[in-house]
């Protein structure tokens, strides 16, 4: 694949295909010479034939030191011997054979993480997800009459012509060793492409489902013709022998997919694409395999490309089959998978019931004329396009295809092949579509443009093609693994607009490359590191930072316009990419932008210098030093100079070297031993060993005044280096703990819960193990350890464990156990949690003068992580004591245990929320969810403590209410001390109440005081919703302070109270207060506190005015003074506007609206608007009564509102009639005053202007004048300056503009009606 791009003749490929002969530059060997039967060659991998493959030889050195985060951070790491039967096999079979004739088969399948390896006719399977140590290998022998078949035509590019599937029996809700990768029940389907044989072994795991089932090809499908019966059934040899003489013409399977169907024990239903263009079923179960053909001429269409001069091609097609969803989910009925054809993708739904129908959904052309839908055809130079392989996210969304395109230069007429990956994506929207209208809808569309993996490669013959295939899901994230059938594997990365490739390369006798997978991640949306099988030198991991620093960008052909594939061309284009990986690191390093993703290869090292790696250095240097001679004379200045105190956080230098001496790896750990590991006395020695150093290092930074500078400038990093020792004594508890339960588990004090291997190993191993598990995955120098050892090494990532523990706890503890069994595992987790905690608390009270000033410093156990985790296990034992039936032994061992979790997680919750106060930070959400899981422990803690008293009164002398509440004073004893601590004021209400002590409530009153009252105010709070008023009151005469922050919220009792201290100039305003408030009280600012009958609560109008009344009361008992008269003018005013209300509301309509606002105060903004809609006489001058009694501040805020009024006002009489009917009636002075006195605008000049209107705080004509004297008329369209000038831009005033004005004055009393000429009309 990375071989120049030069013309390469069938002669040539031949020859590399003999192993005797030198092979292609595309396929590197060591020479054989004179050490073609050494043990071992100058160079490379170890003969496989030796004791043991010796690839421990040319490791780096980081996996013989102490430090993980040594040694080339670009070579692949090697993870995991073979087992030890595969290696003993393999070693026969070589010995046996001739090295060029010895084709070994194998792969890995991603769903069940097993590896697998068929030798002559054995299949040997396991996981290679656990260390060596631990690995057990399942092997099956294939029948010999499927393996007779299968050896024709072995060597060719399809490698072994074997195809696997495992499929898991396992339940979704697995236990611990099913998530560690040591699967309980799987089946495996074999398929060999040529003969197209199945085997399918129901469960390997069992003796019974051990034995092959075995489906041979049919004579239909063989096309042997009979001429008598049409087609000709033969029978073992003869039919033997036609497969030999046939298989070359017959078609083959190109790609096996399977998945399991539920509810049928040990039953799956299979799927493979042949060569030919079908498309076959196969429905295996313990009694047999049932194959049809469900396709035939899946392809559609004609082959993409059609030009004469391209290379011939075979049938070829469908190349891939794949599900959509990589990971089946129980119960499902249906699966939908894609089929790759040579110009589009395909998509089909199998029901996996009785009937197995199934069916196309749709299609995606992806070679066409719409370079917008896929890859466009017939470009220039473009003479045939091949799509090789496709595979899917673990999410169904994306879908990624490796292409091949034969290209020719129409410059230099050199042929060259580029290779690229197409992703596509689904539409949004497109899962709720039928499947009918999915036929006509264009389902994908491009994720991104084409990424070019190489632009100008090598041409190969088809056949080498077609044995590509793709692999993606692996780290960084959207890299893709390209396999070939010459054994190589390379990974695409595409980074900063361009793609980069690194290959995997060992030497030659290595052996091939058989398959690549990943190892999954138990992070949720994480991918995991590559993981590489190979022929000869077992499994092997690429590390995410190694594709990051060591990918180079594709090899540069000479195919330019420029040049031609000449001999130096080539001699460039065969540079393997791995020899220039240390030109690309210097590159890559020097480029100035460091991506996150690169910070994240680095194990989180952000920005990470050449600098701190100088300072880190010297820091060693200099504490090794102190070590061998105590000495370290000026190293403070050295330090200072090299960068050292620049650091803070993790970033420090010191706090990595610390790092570093915590989470050194042993040097003589051992891995064969498994769970027994725990008891051996390395573990202890080696954390003993750790302690140590730790503790001399803090020495080192005090002797050399370093911790002095940082307990200034770096607290944050001097945290970190203390929390290195706290976590290393709560290893070396956890490690004494599991020794404890490790003997109680042999000595079977513990076995009488213990059903199952799971069960006896104790949930503590369990979550060993997983924690273990997690980081060998996320670091692959590790992957070759066990488990239990890289946990008792990992010791600053101590948060794991939470973290470990609130993803994967159904793991640990599954519902599928006796209940026993899970309070068992339950309470062990939470003793597990305290032991780590109380162990950091004691570590820091004995070293408390080491620690830096804590203030806005949290610490590692008040992370998010860990309080996550705490909640998680406080949450499960809370549903085991509520929702199952647990005796009282158990349930007073959930309880006790749940009591210590609770205090440790709730003093993380202060530690936090007190350390963001300190940085100023938002903390509101923390807050309250401290609050809700606080409650939610203490009251399910205090429930079950009320069941255990009345379990305890029963087997009383006497059921007395004394003994009952000596019991509950007992038991309750250390959950009040916890609620007291943590503001549980619920909790403290209800003991209090359930024992009838006021003395306690009165003490916890004292002792528990807060900035808004403590536990008084939450006391008074519920006596107020009782409606104990005066109990209220008369408790709170002995906490004043506190009685005074609640009643600033309760004016209901605070006018009470303020009368009770004869402060009655206070409670008259307190009640003025009251009465006008929309509640009553305090307006509701929440929905649960409406439901809870705010709406109910609500003062009656006859209430508010009983209000005032008292306000006024009250006033006049203070005596008089400067505010008096205002006061009192106040409070009769404002009785007289809830009169208005009153009278209003009579007024209106019943309907709905009136419902709403019967009981409501309305503002007299409202009550104004509310008669101006109302559109009658007496609504519209109670407008102006409302008016009246509002303030003057109020009326002149409103004057747009008051003008409305005046509009409104005249608008009640028909003036032109009025008009009409003085001129025909010929009115006198007497006729007209009668006639004007009725109209509207008399009236309300009379209420607001006349002689005896009243008001508050002025009258109207400082607001809006009667007339404006002496000025000319304003302009219309202006705003209106006086009541004149509203009754000029009335319709009716051209005409009886006289009549109005004279009803006005006359209102308003300015015009003379008595005098000697009688009444005088305004003009």
């Amino acid at each position: 694949m990375f071989s120049p791009a030069t013309r390469k003749s069938k002669y040539n490929a031949l020859k590399g295909r003999n192993a005797t002969e030198r092979p292609p530059d595309s396929s590197p060997i060591t020479p054989f010479g004179d050490n073609q039967i050494a043990n071992r060659p100058k160079s490379g991998t170890p003969a496989p034939w030796v004791s043991r493959l010796s690839v421990v030889a040319r490791l780096p050195s980081v996996k013989r030191s102490e430090r993980m985060d040594d040694g080339d951070p670009i070579h692949p790491v090697y993870v995991g011997e073979f087992p030890q039967v595969v290696r003993d096999e393999q070693m026969n079979l070589l010995m046996n054979h001739v090295p060029g004739q010895v084709c070994i088969a194998g792969g890995m399948d991603k769903a069940t993480a097993l590896s697998w390896m068929i030798f002559g006719n054995r299949l040997f399977l396991w996981s290679y997800l656990p260390p060596a140590s631990s690995n057990k290998c399942v092997i099956v022998d294939i029948p010999s009459n499927v393996s007779q078949i299968s050896n024709v035509n072995r060597n060719s590019h399809l490698g072994s012509s074997w195809l696997l599937c495992a499929i898991s029996w396992d339940d979704v809700h697995r236990n611990s060793s099913t998530m560690l990768g040591q699967l309980k029940s799987a089946g495996v389907l074999l398929c060999n492409q040529k003969s197209r044989a199945i085997i399918y072994w129901p469960d390997i795991y069992s003796a019974g489902g051990a034995s092959p089932i075995t489906s041979l090809e049919s004579p239909e499908e063989s096309g042997v013709w009979s001429p008598e019966h049409g087609w000709s059934p033969l029978n073992g040899k003869q039919r033997l022998s036609r497969h030999e003489s046939t298989l070359t013409e017959s078609s083959s399977f190109n790609s096996l997919i399977a998945s399991a169907v539920p509810e049928n024990h040990h039953t799956c239903i299979a799927l493979a694409g042949s060569s030919n263009g079908e498309l076959w079923q196969f429905n295996c179960s313990p009694t047999g395999i049932h194959r049809r053909k469900v396709y035939d001429g899946v392809l559609g269409s004609p082959s993409a490309g059609t030009d004469s001069g391209q290379l011939k091609g075979s049938k070829g097609y469908p190349r891939s089959l794949i599900w959509r969803s990589p990971f089946s989910s129980l119960g499902e009925s249906k699966r939908q998978f894609f089929l790759l054809t040579d110009h589009e993708i395909q998509c089909y739904s199998v029901e996996l019931s009785f009937t197995f129908q199934v069916s196309r959904l749709w299609s995606h052309e992806i070679i066409g004329t719409d370079g917008d839908l896929g890859i466009k055809k017939d470009l220039a130079g473009q003479k045939r396009i091949w799509p090789l392989d496709v595979q899917v996210d673990d999410h169904g969304k994306e879908i990624t295809i490796l292409v091949a395109t034969f290209c020719k230069d129409r410059v230099s007429s050199s042929s060259y092949t580029r290779y690229s990956l197409l992703t596509m994506q689904h539409r949004s929207g497109m899962d709720s579509l039928s499947s009918v209208d999915l036929m006509h809808e264009t389902v994908l569309e491009k994720k991104a443009p084409v990424q070019v993996i190489i632009p100008k490669a090598r041409v190969e013959e088809e056949e080498f093609l077609f044995s590509m295939r793709l692999r993606t899901g692996g780290k960084p994230s959207g890299s893709a693994v390209i396999l070939s059938g010459d054994g190589t594997a390379t990974v695409s990365y595409y980074w900063r607009n361009s793609t980069r490739l690194y290959q995997f390369d060992l030497p030659y006798d290595a052996g091939k490359v058989l398959d690549a997978s990943v190892f999954p991640s138990l992070d949720d949306n994480e991918e995991g590191a590559w993981v590489v099988l190979t022929e000869k030198a077992g499994v092997w991991a690429i590390p995410e930072k190694a594709v990051l620093l060591g990918g180079v960008e594709p090899p540069e052909r000479s195919l330019s316009r420029k040049g031609s594939s000449k001999e130096g061309s080539t001699e460039d284009g065969r540079r393997n990419l791995t020899q220039v990986s240390g030109d690309a690191a210097i590159r890559v390093s020097s480029e100035a932008g460091i991506t996150a993703d690169r910070d994240k290869a680095s194990g989180g090292n952000a920005l990470r210098t050449a600098q701190d790696d100088e300072a880190e250095a010297l820091i060693s240097h200099i504490f090794h030093d102190f070590l061998s001679c105590g000495q370290v004379d000026g190293s403070l200045e050295r330090l200072i100079k090299s960068g050292a105190f620049e650091r803070d956080g993790e970033m420090n230098a010191f706090a990595r070297v610390s790092k570093s001496i915590v989470d050194t790896l042993a040097k003589h750990w051992t891995t064969t031993r498994g769970a027994e590991i725990v008891a051996l006395a390395v573990v202890s020695n080696q954390l003993t060993e750790k302690v140590q150093k730790h503790q001399k290092f803090l020495q080192f930074l005090a002797v050399s005044k370093c911790h002095e500078q940082l307990c200034s400038k770096q607290r944050h990093a001097l945290q970190i280096i203390m929390e290195h020792g706290e976590k290393l004594a709560a290893m070396i508890q956890l490690r004494e703990l599991q020794n404890m339960l490790g003997q109680s588990c042999s000595t079977g004090v513990s076995s009488k819960h213990s059903g199952s291997e799971s069960n006896i190993s104790g949930s503590l191993w369990n979550l060993i193990q997983i924690v273990g598990e997690r980081a060998r995955r996320n670091t692959v120098l590790l992957m070759d350890r066990d488990n239990a050892e890289v946990f008792y090494s990992k010791v600053s990532d101590l948060e794991d464990v939470f973290y470990c523990l609130d993803k994967h706890l159904d793991y640990i503890i599954s519902r599928e156990q006796p209940i026993k069994v899970q309070v068992q595992r339950a309470c062990e987790l939470s003793n597990t949690f305290a032991t780590i905690i109380h162990s950091c608390m004691h570590y820091k009270n004995e070293h408390h003068m080491w620690y830096p000033p804590p203030d806005g410093l949290m610490p590692w156990y008040s992370q998010s992580v860990v309080r996550c985790g705490l909640w998680t296990l406080a949450s499960l034992m809370i549903q085991l004591l509520k929702e199952y039936e647990i005796d009282l032994s158990d349930k007073s061992d959930v309880c006790s245990h749940l009591e210590v979790l609770a205090d440790i997680m709730l003093e993380a919750y202060v530690g936090a929320i007190t350390a963001k106060i300190e940085r100023e930070e938002g903390h509101k959400g923390l807050v309250e969810e401290y609050w809700s899981r606080r409650d939610a422990l203490l009251d399910s803690l205090y429930q079950q403590i009320k069941v255990f008293v009345e379990a305890q009164l029963q087997d009383a002398v006497e059921e007395t209410q004394e003994t009952k509440d000596v019991i509950l004073r007992k038991l309750s004893s250390n959950l009040l001390s916890i609620g007291r601590r943590h503001e549980g004021y619920r909790t403290l209400w209800n003991i209090c109440c359930d024992l009838n002590d006021s003395v306690l409530l009165k003490t916890l009153m004292h002792q528990s005081v807060g900035p808004k009252g403590g536990f008084s105010y939450f006391v008074f709070e519920r006596l107020h919703e009782d409606r104990q008023f005066s109990k209220l009151l008369r408790l709170g005469e002995e906490f004043p302070e506190e009685l005074a922050i609640f009643l600033k919220d309760h004016l209901d009792l605070l006018w009470l109270h303020e009368i009770f201290l004869h402060r009655f100039s206070s409670a008259s305003k307190t009640l003025h207060v009251l009465a006008l408030c929309e509640d009553g009280n305090s307006i509701p600012e929440t929905d649960e506190e409406i439901e809870l009958g705010y709406e109910e609560a609500k003062l009656t109008l006859p209430e508010r005015k009983q209000l005032l009344y008292l306000s006024k009361i009250a006033a006049v008992s203070a005596g008089k003074d400067a505010d008096y008269r205002t006061e009192i003018e106040r409070i009769d005013a404002d009785l007289k506007i809830l009169k208005s209300q009153e009278e209003i509301l009579e007024l209106l309509p019943d309907d709905e609206e009136k419902q709403k606002i019967r009981k409501r105060l309305l503002p007299p903004g409202d009550l104004i608007r509310l008669c101006l809609k109302g559109q009658t006489v007496e609504l519209s001058l109670k407008a102006f009564d409302v008016f009246a009694w509002t303030s003057s501040s109020f009326r002149k805020c409103n004057r747009t509102l008051l003008e409305e009024c005046w509009k409104n006002a005249v608008d009640q009489d028909d003036w032109e009639k009025l008009y009409e009917i003085s001129i025909v009636e010929g009115w006198s002075d007497e006729d007209a005053l009668l006639a004007l006195e009725k109209t509207v605008l008399f009236q309300a000049s009379q209420r607001c202007y006349g002689p005896e209107s009243e008001s508050f705080e002025g009258g109207f004509d400082e607001v809006l004048p009667l007339r404006l004297e002496g000025m000319e008329l304003p302009n219309l369209k202006d705003s209106a300056s006086s009541v004149e000038a509203i009754l000029m831009q009335h319709k009716d005033f051209a005409d009886a503009g006289k009549l109005m004005l004279t009803a006005v004055m006359l209102g308003s009393a300015q015009v003379d009606i008595g005098g000697q000429d009688g009444l005088v009309v305004m003009e």
